[in-house]
């Protein structure tokens, strides 16, 4: 199979068990009802969703309204645990298809690394030995170009808070990638800053998605919000292993304060 791959990327949910719960005034599961309703509408041909973690508040019982609303998709969707979802209890959710919460899937000519960046108890994050060496074994293994994807970002966002907030042994991950990738890593995708993100690292891409509900203020040393509306990635996949992608922004945009709180 030499075809494309057309990938729809959302993160950062943070749904409740309560249809009206809120974050900063975002009613999330509206937010990403229309998200996805607005993604289906432009590009009903995708192959698969991809969704980078925080699928839930803190609240287990928002994972009912994903499931839902995913699995009526017809798609696959690749899904992480962030650091306000429960690894075990995501798992436990979404054990069934078409989710997929771990391991990695081979779709055309690419292959898509889910790796579990989750620290109970912590808003930082790190991989575990485990998943270091699922990663290694995943690249390891067949010709394909590879497409890896965590929630806590790799790599420094000139944000100061957002920074202490990444992945704390991200030079663990890299020197897996560059030891084994042998050039076949072309993209590694993450959630959790709430804003975009688009650079290379030694012919890999960075990319970072938005929320669905409410963003965070770019190169903002203390915590705020911005008040750009919610967003999701569209991505395609060459099979010669270049990359097309644009952020969509859904309008009307959630009206929110970009005030510093409680992150």
């Amino acid at each position: 199979m030499n075809a494309d791959v057309r990938l729809l990327q959302i993160s950062d949910p943070h749904l409740f068990a309560d249809p009206r719960g809120h974050l900063r005034g975002a009613v999330t599961l509206e937010s990403l009802e229309r998200v996805l309703a607005h993604a289906m509408g432009r590009r009903r041909n995708i192959d698969a969703v991809l969704c980078t973690g925080d699928i839930v508040n803190d609240d287990p019982g928002g994972y009912v309204h994903f499931s839902r609303l995913l699995g009526a998709l017809g798609k696959p969707v690749y899904c992480i645990p962030g650091n306000h979802d429960a690894a075990e209890q995501l798992h436990k959710a979404l054990a069934r298809p078409p989710f997929q919460t771990s391991g990695h899937a081979d779709l055309g000519q690419w292959r898509i690394v889910l790796l579990d960046s989750s620290v109970p108890g912590r808003t930082s994050g790190r991989l575990a030995p485990a998943e270091l060496q699922r990663l290694q074994q995943a690249l390891e293994g067949g010709e394909h170009h590879v497409m890896v994807c965590v929630h806590h970002q790799p790599v420094g966002m000139a944000s100061r808070w957002l920074d202490a907030l990444g992945i704390e042994n991200a030079e663990q991950l890299f020197e897996v990638l560059d030891t084994h990738g042998q050039g076949r890593v072309r993209l590694l995708c993450f959630g959790h800053v709430h804003q975009c993100f688009d650079e290379r690292r030694r012919g890999m891409r960075l990319l970072a998605t938005p929320s669905t509900c409410v963003q965070f203020r770019p190169l903002s040393n203390d915590f705020a919000l911005d008040t750009r509306p919610p967003a999701y990635r569209q991505l395609t996949l060459h099979a010669d292993g270049t990359v097309d992608t644009e952020v969509v922004w859904v309008e009307p945009a959630v009206a929110l304060p970009a005030l510093a709180g409680n992150r």
